[in-house]
């Protein structure tokens, strides 16, 4: 699986180990920045290549890291195909997965430390979207509100 990643400032502190983390998970690491440390940079401009990345399908997933992974899944959210939503716990990293098809993991830099996004990372890219038709009935549901709001193409 190919994964961007991105961290701005404020998640710059968990960049190293997500990435090591997908590395170790046998997975190729998309690296969209930051290289260093801009106490100036914000987290749309880390976001939204990831985003860019995996809707024009570059990136099979990404994970943001920021201060607290909101602002990077706010951004997210506005790139077509892009279901990113903020974890952390494992529980809704895999579920979010599992049920929604959640595609970028968004985690807060200032909220957890280097262990449990470790396992958030682990969580997201070990699950599959689940075959029961319900969470597919949902997400064609989802797709087709992006759709009427964004248009189909």
């Amino acid at each position: 699986m190919r994964v961007a990643v991105g961290a701005d400032h404020a998640g710059f502190n968990l960049r190293d180990a997500v990435i090591s983390t997908i590395e170790a998970e046998g997975h190729q690491v998309i690296d969209l920045g930051a290289q260093c440390y801009d106490a100036e940079d914000d987290y749309p401009d880390r976001a939204a290549p990831v985003a860019e990345a995996v809707t024009n399908g570059k990136a099979d997933r990404g994970v943001i890291v920021c201060g607290s992974g909101i602002g990077a899944a706010i951004t997210a959210n506005k790139y077509r195909g892009v279901r990113a939503s903020v974890c952390h716990d494992s529980y809704s990293a895999a579920q979010g997965v599992e049920h929604d098809d959640m595609n970028v993991l968004c985690i807060g830099g200032r909220i957890i430390g280097e262990a449990i996004a470790t396992q958030l990372v682990e969580a997201f890219l070990s699950a599959k979207m689940g075959e029961e038709e319900r969470y597919h009935r949902r997400l064609n549901k989802i797709n087709n509100i992006e759709a009427t709001n964004f248009g189909s193409g």
